[in-house]
């Protein structure tokens, strides 16, 4: 496991698996997928192309914060459009590079304009620190002589 690895190294570590919603369902429905599933975040699809990301972030923003209500505001109302997204070759420090500079927590996986997957920036900060710690016992094995030859 490499600190410099790429997303796609991250996605075959953690998983494929993405939810997804149409811009056409209600916030309710966005935010209880989201909590049934343990997300933070939807990629908001239509006809199988990427569209935008609802997050808990839009949710409490453009709904909570405004009074609106959730049961009767449709997800396109608060999607962030024109999401960025990364290809599985981008390296995980470019990543989080970006997701930093544009505040965002999630960033949709796209190969040949085909969703592939999702990363979070936990997900990007659990791997980095997850290669980290095999460095350190790989280069503490070396130095007390137990490294494999």
């Amino acid at each position: 496991m490499k600190a410099t690895g790429t997303v796609g190294a991250v996605l075959r570590y953690k998983g494929f698996e993405v939810w997804t919603i149409s811009p056409r369902a209600t916030v309710f429905e966005a935010i209880s997928i989201m909590a049934q599933k343990n997300v933070g975040a939807l990629l908001v699809t239509e006809e199988d192309q990427l569209v935008g990301v609802i997050s808990e972030r839009d949710y409490t923003r453009n709904v909570v914060l405004k009074g609106r209500a959730s049961r009767e505001t449709l997800v396109s109302e608060i999607l962030s459009p024109d999401p960025i997204w990364v290809s599985p070759r981008h390296e995980v420090a470019e990543c989080l590079r970006v997701m930093t500079e544009n505040r965002i927590r999630h960033l949709p996986v796209l190969e040949d304009g085909q969703i592939v997957g999702v990363v979070s920036i936990g997900d990007l900060v659990n791997w980095t620190i997850s290669a980290q710690d095999s460095t350190i016992e790989q280069l503490e094995n070396y130095i007390t002589g137990t490294y494999p030859a």
